[in-house]
């Protein structure tokens, strides 16, 4: 089962596992050693990640290493977009109201 970003990023450790990888790939067990859980709870949050397509993990000898692919994340950036145009157009309007509202209680003080 193929679970969508909106998922993954709902999870505030899975966040911050995207945080602490986001610059820079890191072994899977330095990523573990970041949170105050289980390695099997990180274990789990990681696999949601990479299901979603957010992480991506390489083989380097011995080592796992996570790199973040946030890419990803312009599926939530183009969702949150079409809420950042209503509440813009919603909030000028409510601008445009309040100054008339002055101008008129502005224009009553000066009579």
């Amino acid at each position: 089962m193929k679970r969508d970003v909106f998922q993954a990023i709902a999870d505030p450790t899975r966040r911050e596992i995207l945080n602490f990888i986001a610059f820079e790939p890191q072994n899977v067990n330095t990523v573990a050693a970041q949170f105050d859980v289980s390695r099997t709870a990180i274990y789990k949050h990681m696999k949601i990640l990479i299901e979603c397509g957010l992480v991506d993990v390489r083989q380097k000898g011995r080592e796992r290493y996570c790199a973040a692919k946030l890419e990803q994340l312009s599926e939530v950036a183009e969702w949150i977009e079409q809420y950042r145009q209503f509440w813009t157009s919603r909030l000028d309007a409510l601008e445009n109201y309040l100054n008339d509202v002055q101008k008129n209680n502005n224009s009553k003080k000066k009579k």
